[in-house]
């Protein structure tokens, strides 16, 4: 078998609604997305001869999905009151509800989905949210 691996990244802030510790406060992080796919062969013919698919779109394909999240405040679906958003909205800040908590593991979930659904034979997506500590994701 064959195995790719690449990586994104996106700064963010989040917090964790109803957590008892200090992810509860408003935080950010770098995250780091690591996304593996896989094939049993190569292409056989043509442009991506002796390739699994080329580099270039697996990169710019998952560093569109970091895009996504990138410099705004991802908020789990209701856990904020309608009034702090509405006033987060008028000093224009990024916002992002998402209808998950906004943990490593959710995210990766997220991205293994995301990356899935595009055609990719995803093997496993890791998150890192510290340099230390990540959570993967395979099916």
């Amino acid at each position: 078998m064959y195995i790719l691996k690449t990586e994104a990244a996106f700064d963010s802030a989040h917090f964790l609604s109803g957590y008892n510790g200090k992810c509860s406060n408003l935080h950010g992080h770098r995250w780091v997305i690591s996304a593996e796919i896989a094939s049993e062969k190569l292409v056989a013919s043509g442009q991506l001869r002796g390739m699994v698919t080329d580099f270039g779109d697996i990169k710019r394909d998952l560093k569109n999905l970091a895009d996504e999240f990138d410099h705004a405040f991802i908020y789990e679906k209701g856990s904020l009151k309608s009034a702090t958003v509405a006033a987060l909205n008028e000093e224009n800040f990024r916002l992002i509800e998402v209808d998950f908590r906004p943990t490593a593991e959710n995210f990766a979930e997220y991205f293994y989905n995301r990356l899935s659904e595009m055609g990719y034979n995803v093997i496993s997506v890791t998150v890192y949210e510290t340099p230390n500590n990540s959570a993967a994701f395979m099916d």
